[in-house]
């Protein structure tokens, strides 16, 4: 089977998160399994010369960014050597997996997708959903709710993304809709951190992760454990100065590191080092360095507008806190001195790593889009 993958960006500092991160974990499995996947996206940050074809195991074909609309951000990049070899490869395609936003990237492949008549799989990762904004709004008309509805499937991560993707397209039918987990590879589970507690931060620093959450929670956490040390870790989008500012008004910036974007070693490196994975965010439905830490045995903290936050509470794997309260910063810090008691965080920690073990590996969530696939060819003539 030929699966084409596309997602907007990939960089060396894995600026894009999540998707990306989803993408190719799903193309490597499934070129484990004797698939031909490939995965087609922009490239950008990346030195000159020829951009890799191979990224952690996963065959892609990767496009030099050109920035045509900066104030978009991510939305308004695209490459015009991409579109215009895109219609080739979905041609050539047995199905095409778009990790859907509204951009110059992944909406073009999905529409060239419906025009070639190959298969389509759309994949939205919380990225498409009901909006006041303008452009957004127009977006949708001059496509997005086209590919929705006419997708051969649409791959939700909650029913909280199906029902906001359905909205999307309201009072037309969404295209079927299936559930589909993220998953990490089956990993040992590390031994408990020696030494003062470890707290780290690990996704891009914007606001809607709320990194300022984890900066409010330290005074909480040092109070009590006065040689704690908090790591600030990924690519700065945005909200850098404000964090760092943050920590200076509360006196805590002394124990916090900034250590920028990690590659994938160094990912699990310090997951497994950390007391505890400390993700604030409001805005990730089924968060990846949430799995990760778990997949290693570290326990979390998120807040309960996460996807993951109903698993994470039913088998104790960390501790949820209201995301209202969390923009207070002492809730966090309470929840993570919850955790740092010793027998507490063993007991975390066992039930994290059989959750990911039990339900979000990631050879599950392979053969389960592999039998996806199978039933969107076969419902083909």
């Amino acid at each position: 089977m030929r699966v084409l993958h596309a997602v907007t960006l990939h960089t060396p500092s894995h600026a894009f998160g999540g998707p990306t991160r989803v993408a190719l974990g799903l193309c490597r499995g499934l070129a484990e399994r004797g698939e031909h996947a490939t995965l087609l996206a922009l490239g950008d940050e990346f030195p000159a010369g020829p951009l890799p074809r191979v990224v952690e195991g996963a065959r892609v074909r990767l496009f030099r960014a050109r920035h045509v609309l900066p104030r978009f951000e991510v939305s308004g990049i695209t490459s015009p050597a991409l579109l215009a070899s895109a219609w080739g490869y979905v041609r050539s395609a047995d199905v095409v997996h778009v990790h859907l936003m509204r951009d110059l990237v992944t909406l073009p492949v999905a529409l060239l997708a419906l025009r070639a008549g190959t298969p389509l799989v759309l994949q939205t990762h919380g990225m498409v959903d009901p909006t006041e904004n303008r452009v957004a709004r127009l977006v949708d008309r001059l496509g997005v709710r086209r590919v929705l509805r006419h997708a051969d499937a649409v791959l939700h991560l909650t029913e909280r993304e199906r029902r906001e993707t359905a909205a999307v397209v309201a009072p037309a039918p969404l295209a079927p809709a299936h559930r589909l987990v993220n998953g990490v590879p089956a990993r040992e589970r590390a031994a408990p951190p020696q030494g003062p507690p470890r707290l780290l931060y690990l996704a891009r620093v914007q606001a809607g992760k709320r990194p300022k959450d984890f900066v409010g929670a330290m005074p909480t956490v040092l109070a009590a454990h006065p040689a704690a040390r908090f790591t600030l870790a990924g690519p700065d989008t945005g909200a850098l100065a404000e964090t760092l500012a943050h920590a200076e008004e509360l006196g805590v910036r002394g124990a916090l590191d900034v250590v920028g974007a990690l590659d994938g070693p160094a990912v699990l490196a310090a997951l497994r080092e950390a007391s505890a994975l400390v993700l604030p965010s409001t805005q990730d439905a089924f968060p990846l360095s949430v799995l990760e830490a778990m997949s290693v045995g570290t326990p979390v903290v998120v807040t309960d507008s996460t996807g993951l936050a109903p698993d994470v509470a039913r088998v104790g794997a960390g501790r949820v806190v209201p995301a209202r309260a969390a923009a207070n910063g002492p809730a966090v810090g309470r929840a993570i001195l919850e955790l740092l008691a010793p027998a507490a965080r063993e007991r975390a920690s066992q039930a994290a790593w059989r959750l990911v073990r039990d339900e979000f590996t990631l050879d599950a969530v392979v053969d389960r889009l592999r039998g996806l696939y199978t039933e969107v060819l076969d419902r083909r003539p």
